[in-house]
């Protein structure tokens, strides 16, 4: 089988001159270079391709695969990581992970809590704001959290984000439209623990694989999972499992917003608990970092005793069983893990 790759190289930006933040969500040479070991090591032929530019050359070439390895990010807009599936359908080759539509709803996290709020996932109350006027519209209690709308790996988050004042509230939001050119998403604060849930597989075949917690050591930057903190996460950070009836509830909610987005074949959704550790969807990732030490995904299985062949070969038994229309599971029998419902079924939040 014939696998093509594509992704985005950091170091491709650098030289063309980006800057770090800008390419902070592009990959290493050595995380392609992992992930191309890994599927030959389960019997597939690679070609890598790279970028979306790249694939568009390559097709109008002629280049085709039985199957395409996508973790392409893109550089701009909305439907940025969405650009690599659109040209892959449009030319009838398929892909891993999720489709045009999925990408660029999970990028617009205020899109994505609208629809996630209408399944009946509990989320904090939230609004979105486009301009400066918009500021004063915000009718939410303090305190507060905000963030780019659509951006990952924590861009413009830092110890800021957590809002106390309506005076704060106006600066950080001026802040971050003027820096980001996108509309920033305000939420209620939630002061709980933080998670991300690990999921393989599609529709009524995604199991959660676990629950990692995210702590912050002291030397971290405080209160949030920071751009900075997760970039010195050896440091700042520690991982967790969770285990017991929290993580059975931090699991049921990340499978049910995962399922009912349409997500495919693997990636991460991230929670935060209330007072009283209830759950709450923030934000889902369906095109996860697969670098084997720095990514979440990997490391939440690392915890597990997964190895990153073994998550890969996951993914790519997704990806296979959802092309040939298979309802049987090849996915491992894990102690943790939980179907999703078939359909979708509201979460009560819990007192």
């Amino acid at each position: 089988m014939k696998i093509g790759m594509t992704y985005d190289l950091r170091h491709e930006y650098l030289a063309a001159g980006y800057s770090e933040e800008e390419t902070v969500e592009f990959d290493r040479l050595e995380t392609i270079e992992a992930i191309e070991t890994t599927l030959r090591h389960l019997g597939y032929t690679t070609e890598r391709i790279g970028h979306v530019r790249y694939l568009a050359a390559r097709l109008v070439e002629g280049g085709r695969w039985d199957l395409v390895f996508n973790i392409a990010e893109g550089l701009s807009g909305f439907g940025r990581e969405a650009q690599v599936p659109a040209l892959l359908d449009a030319f009838g080759i398929p892909y891993t992970f999720s489709d045009p539509l999925v990408l660029s709803l999970a990028l617009h996290k205020g899109m994505t809590k609208h629809v996630v709020r209408d399944l009946g996932v509990p989320t904090p109350d939230f609004a979105v704001v486009q301009t400066e006027s918009d500021i004063d519209l915000v009718r939410l209690p303090l305190p507060l959290f905000a963030k780019p709308v659509a951006e990952g790996t924590s861009k413009g988050i830092s110890a800021t984000s957590k809002i106390r004042t309506h005076e704060e509230l106006r600066t950080v939001c001026c802040y971050l439209l003027r820096l980001y050119r996108q509309p920033v998403l305000v939420e209620t604060f939630l002061p709980g623990r933080e998670f991300t849930v690990g999921i393989v597989g599609t529709g009524n075949q995604a199991r959660a694989l676990g629950v990692m917690e995210v702590v912050l050591l002291d030397d971290a930057e405080p209160g949030v999972y920071s751009y900075s903190n997760k970039a010195l996460y050896e440091t700042r950070v520690q991982y967790r499992l969770v285990h017991g009836a929290l993580a059975t509830r931090a699991m049921d909610v990340a499978l049910h917003a995962w399922c009912g987005l349409g997500c495919r074949d693997g990636g991460r959704v991230d929670l935060r608990c209330d007072t009283n550790e209830t759950p709450s969807f923030l934000e889902v990732n369906p095109l996860p970092g697969l670098h084997p030490e720095h990514s979440d995904l990997p490391i939440l299985c690392r915890l597990l005793g997964i190895s990153h062949t073994e998550l890969l070969a996951m993914i790519m038994e997704s990806a296979r069983q959802r092309l040939s229309g298979s309802t049987s599971t090849a996915l491992p029998r894990l102690e943790v893990a939980a179907p999703c419902p078939k359909t979708p079924v509201a979460i009560a939040q819990e007192g």
